[in-house]
This record gives C-alpha cells, structure tokens and sequence, in this order.
C-alpha cells in the first residue's frame, strides 16, 4: 500500500525558494498562453503537434510545482540577535 502525501509531515521551504517557484509558475502559465496562441497562426501539422506539446508541458510543469508548493511549509524567519 502506497503511503498518502496528505498524512504525511510535509516538509519547510525558505521564503525565498517559494518566491522563486510562484515566479516560475507564473513564467510557465504566460509562456503556455502565449504558445497556445501561435497554434491558430500554425500551417505545418508537425509543427501544430509539437506547439500543442510545448504547452501540455508548460502546463503540466507549472500543476508540479504548484502541488508541491501545496506540500510544502514556508519557514518562518528565526528572531533577530540583540546584542
């Protein structure tokens, strides 16, 4: 039996590292809208299969990383040293 992500721990991510994912996502999901949009100015039926790939991938890339931000805990800063 496999084990269920939703029961387990999870894991922390910097605030950084999770700002830099977002922004990736965010550059895959406007890369696919554009790429999708080239499909209608296509002629070349290979050409029409490859663009229509690039954007299932775009796509499906950015589902990844949204689903293991999901996952993921953002750690919270540690507090300042006062000296």
């Amino acid at each position: 039996m496999f084990p269920n992500p939703a029961e387990q721990d999870g894991f922390e991510i910097s605030p950084r590292f999770r700002r830099t994912i977002e922004e990736r996502i965010a550059r895959l999901e406007r890369d696919a809208d554009y790429d999708e949009a080239q499909i209608a100015r296509l002629q070349n039926g290979d050409h029409i299969r490859r663009q229509t790939r690039l954007v299932a991938a775009e796509r499906a890339e950015a589902l990844r990383m949204r689903l293991f931000l999901d996952r993921a805990r953002t750690r919270q800063p540690g507090p300042l040293i006062t000296l």
